[in-house]
């Protein structure tokens, strides 16, 4: 059973004022570790593990002991003790806990009486804070679920072994939220590691500053390539701050209001390459306070003997790399030597255990043989080479993102058409699927853990929203299993559904839009895509699966030696799949998927109003803040 909250770490300006700018430290009974992974700092002063806090059942007091090499200083009333490492204190209500160097405060509150709130400004209690954050009382409940974890709490059970980990994807890790909602999720130091020999950050926005005090083994790596889609101002900060053998590049925009949009990693080590494909952009807000998701799979290099072979997921990953057209940069690398980093380098790998399909999008007119090869019509040509279970069809779709494009119904059935594609077992098409669009509303929103400020990682203007032929697709954002109601989406999923199984599901970068997925033209001979995107489609199987358990980090996996074979099939189901008696009785395999939204979706309410970022909200957040106002994505920000 997941522990209880109950207290937290205000954090608190120099003037002792509470900071309503970071968000508060839950803590739970027993021993909580508090330093630079768990407080939303970026201070490598502040230590790993700085101090240890060991809370009474109560909550009404925790013995504070130092743990790292940097002292802390306790002020209770009158008093102010300095401790070093090793030493200890009792601390209770309202002391003040200042780390040192860097004088970063925090005051500690206990639970009172109700949980209090580990997320919003003040000393305010969760039950007060719900109050004002929604007067309709389906509202409240739903926030008491989020926040207080009831037998809804589904993630608290995603354990997946290593092995399997590129079958399915995970969450990243949220702060100030209750242990058991961050259960398998992972941080950008969890998969930037070890010996790396070169870096491929692929991304839209990047803050240089925080990644590298959020990833400082990146500034050891040799050779670090950066593609980016930042304009010239914030080009010019990177250049200042970035270390000094890093390489930047803005793929070519053919198509105007185009965007480099994708968000990947491409880590070549001594063993083997690491892909890494997610949803975040690299920045503290992103990577801490959003629901977001990454999927990732090591590969070995290939076989002398099978050299020239490759497969599907190969294919699209030197298909999408070559349209990116970076400067070619030469890495050397341990016992292979100088080699020739470009596109067709990524064929030294051995791909034939991926898990996933890449779908990728390219700017440009795409016809012919390439009219296939991207965007929506990339996804329908491999899902037309699919055959599904028969209760897929004409089962819905969901369309989950979190930037709207201007849309239209004829493009909607386009992309549903897409979407739609594939057989069931007796050979006939599946059907159209009807889409939900699960997208957060004003109020979602304003008592969300950043307030109004995340409906900023939402822009999307009225007169997208407002689309009247739109008002049929809404459908809520409601995460109660996974904990993360109040940690605004900009995780991208596209999927078929029916029940808790799917049909197939799509992790990405793509936002519901023409520039994104591409629109047919010219009597659907040509498809027109303005951005760079990329995501990772995961499929049922109808094959023996071969699982390497390959590691490029861990000693323990070498490659083919701890290979292991699936069941014939393999089934894809959300969290809160059950197994009943009737469930299918061939051998299979179970693959969840911490879909992070419940399914099917609630359609939107009379009352539920879609957020737009261009609109004026004057009912104060959670921060006694109203929209719009100022809203801080970079550290060095001015």
């Amino acid at each position: 059973m997941a522990k209880s909250q109950i207290g937290c770490l205000v954090p608190l300006k120099s003037t002792l004022d509470v900071d309503t700018s970071l968000p508060k430290l839950p803590l739970t009974e027993g021993a909580n570790s508090v330093g630079r992974e768990t407080l939303s700092v970026t201070d490598k002063r502040i230590s790993r593990n700085h101090l240890t806090l060991s809370v009474s059942r109560d909550g009404a007091s925790a013995n504070l002991s130092v743990d790292g090499t940097n002292p802390v200083v306790v002020k209770s009333g009158g008093r102010r003790e300095k401790l070093s490492r090793g030493q200890s204190v009792l601390i209770k209500n309202g002391d003040v806990i200042e780390l040192i160097p860097g004088h970063h405060f925090y005051k500690y509150l206990p639970a009172a009486g109700e949980k209090r709130a580990c997320n919003g400004s003040g000393d305010e209690t969760i039950s007060k804070k719900i109050r004002r954050c929604g007067e309709a009382q389906s509202y409240n409940i739903e926030l008491r679920s989020c926040e207080n974890g009831n037998s809804e709490e589904a993630i608290r059970d995603f354990r997946v072994h290593e092995d399997k980990l590129p079958l399915t994807f995970r969450l990243l890790r949220v702060k100030g939220l209750p242990p058991w909602a961050n259960t398998s999720s992972v941080s950008i130091g969890d998969v930037i590691q070890g010996d790396i020999q070169v870096a491929i950050l692929s991304n839209y926005m990047v803050d240089m500053d925080w990644l590298l005090s959020a990833c400082p083994t990146l500034s050891k790596v040799p050779n670090v390539l950066v593609i980016h889609g930042e304009g010239e101002g914030t080009v010019e900060q990177m250049k200042r701050s970035k270390p000094a053998n890093w390489i930047l590049h803005k793929p070519p925009l053919p198509i105007s209001y185009g965007t480099h949009h994708s968000k990947a990693m491409l880590l070549v080590y001594p063993k083997g390459v690491r892909i890494i494909v997610h949803t975040a952009n690299l920045i503290y807000v992103d990577w801490n306070n959003k629901t977001q998701g990454l999927w990732m799979q090591d590969f070995p290099w290939k076989d002398e003997k099978i050299a020239n072979r490759g497969c599907g997921f190969e294919s699209d990953l030197v298909d999408y790399l070559s349209a990116l057209k970076w400067p070619e940069l030469t890495a050397n690398i341990p016992s292979l030597g100088n080699l020739k980093i470009n596109p067709w380098f990524f064929k030294k790998f051995d791909y034939s255990d991926a898990q996933v399909r890449l779908i990728g999008s390219v700017p440009g007119y795409h016809t012919g043989a390439n009219l296939k090869k991207w965007g929506h019509m990339k996804l329908r040509t491999v899902l037309q080479e699919c055959t599904f279970d028969k209760e897929f069809k004409s089962s819905p779709l969901v369309y989950q993102f979190s930037s709207l494009g201007s849309l239209d119904e004829k493009w909607m059935t386009e992309l549903a058409t897409s979407m739609s594609s594939g057989v069931s077992e007796d050979k006939k098409p599946l059907g159209l699927g009807v889409p939900q669009i699960i997208w957060p509303t004003v109020e979602d929103v304003r008592c969300s853990l950043e307030g109004y400020a995340a409906g900023n990682a939402v822009p999307s203007p009225l007169k997208n929203v407002e689309k009247e032929f739109l008002k049929k697709y809404w459908a809520r954002w409601k995460a109660t299993h996974t904990g993360r109601c109040r940690a605004m989406p900009h995780i991208k999923t596209f999927a078929r559904y029916s029940g808790q199984k799917l049909a197939w599901f799509l992790l990405t970068s793509s936002n519901l839009s023409k520039a994104a997925w591409g629109a047919l033209q010219k009597n659907n001979s040509q498809l027109m895509i303005r951005s760079y995107e990329l995501g990772v489609l995961f499929l049922p199987s109808q094959a023996t699966r071969h699982h390497h358990g390959f590691s490029c980090t861990d000693n323990n996996h070498l490659g083919s030696s701890s290979s292991s074979y699936s069941p014939t099939k393999t089934e894809l189901v959300t969290l809160a799949w059950q197994e009943t008696s009737n469930s299918t009785s061939s051998p299979s395999e179970v693959i969840q998927l911490p879909v992070p939204y419940e399914l099917p979706p609630r359609p939107y309410s009379k009352e539920d109003v879609p957020w737009s970022w261009d609109r004026k909200y004057s009912k104060k957040d959670v921060y006694g803040q109203v929209w719009p106002r100022s809203v801080q994505l970079y550290a060095s920000q001015d």
